[in-house]
């Protein structure tokens, strides 16, 4: 008996050491290096504009340098596959938006990953509304005058987007199957090309996110009929919601969130959700995100990933009604 004494005194022990590497003193070493944050698009796009305006102020609510790595190309599928890979220590997240990671499974014939296996939702920060808008010499000053118009004149009406299967491509076919219009899709390779089509009336309807669309009706070269938000924006005051305008329920926004590699530990994704939740909270953050063209809209972990779950099936059916593929 005396001799099994200084073999459960060791096992005391070893349960000791376990418990204070588990404890809450071990976690409060994350973040001990910088973070990496991945984006999946060139720099200076909306994204970019999104880290940059809350990266600065969670370095200081997690006291280390957070660095914006841009892995652009394929959609955004590019830098979702290189954080897909990064191990699951919380030192690489990815800002990805509702093509990454709602639109693209539902798009591409073959992405190499599954956006509810792969990842670990960590926060959502904004959702994004669009404008409905046309070319200025369109006779028509209401989303109900521009029905009544596009369904006199079926297949005469085109509308532009910035490519097959994007947003700017999906909200309008949204509006399409909720109104019954027959108008003809023109991609392009990016919205400033759609944009300066639109002005010079060589298409006549867009769906924009609304920096662009704010910037270019308030100089008069398009007219915003409508926003997709289920409120009005402070971007653009005047311009009544879709269901305003009298198309019920007719709401869809994007999203941006945060993401980090599938296992993340569940006290290291709580930490850098309540980070993000910190920064939000600011209300200088929310009134530079509103200048922006996003409205601020958090969401933790368990949340986002319900998000994510129930968006998916919603934006599938879209892409499948729209006939986009990509390989």
């Amino acid at each position: 008996m005396l001799a099994a004494l200084p073999r459960k005194a060791l096992l005391t022990a070893a349960l000791l050491a376990a418990s204070a590497l588990a404890s809450p003193s071990a976690l409060a070493a994350f973040p001990d290096k910088p973070i990496r944050v991945v984006i999946g698009f060139p720099a200076g796009g909306p994204l970019d504009q999104h880290a940059r305006l809350l990266t600065e102020r969670l370095q200081t609510v997690l006291g280390q340098p957070i660095v914006i790595d841009y892995k652009s190309g394929a959609g955004g599928t590019v830098g979702a596959q290189d954080v897909m890979k990064a191990a699951p220590d919380g030192y690489t997240l990815m800002l990805a938006n509702t093509g990454v990671m709602v639109i693209n499974p539902a798009l591409y014939s073959k992405l190499p990953y599954g956006t509810l296996k792969d990842f670990t939702p960590i926060a959502r920060t904004a959702m994004q509304p669009l404008a409905l808008l046309v070319n200025p010499r369109l006779p028509v000053s209401t989303l109900k005058e521009f029905v009544d118009y596009a369904r006199a004149r079926p297949g005469q009406v085109n509308y532009g987007s910035a490519g097959n299967g994007g947003i700017s491509h999906l909200v309008p076919e949204m509006f399409k199957n909720a109104t019954g219009l027959f108008m003809v899709h023109i991609p392009y390779r990016g919205s400033a090309p759609a944009f300066t089509d639109l002005m010079a009336g060589q298409v006549q309807f867009m769906g924009e996110s609304i920096p662009q669309a704010a910037n270019y009706h308030k100089r008069g070269l398009v007219r915003a009929l409508a926003v997709t938000s289920k409120e009005r924006n402070p971007a653009l005051p005047d311009v009544p919601t879709v269901i305003e305008s009298g198309i019920k329920d007719f709401e869809v926004v994007g999203f941006y969130g945060f993401l980090a590699p599938a296992g993340l530990p569940r006290d290291i994704t709580a930490k850098l959700s309540d980070a993000f939740k910190q920064v939000l909270a600011s209300p200088e953050i929310r009134s530079r995100m509103v200048a922006q063209g996003a409205d601020p809209a958090f969401l933790g972990s368990d949340e986002f990933a319900a998000f994510l779950a129930a968006e998916m099936p919603r934006w599938a059916r879209a892409v499948k009604a729209s006939g986009a593929r990509l390989d």
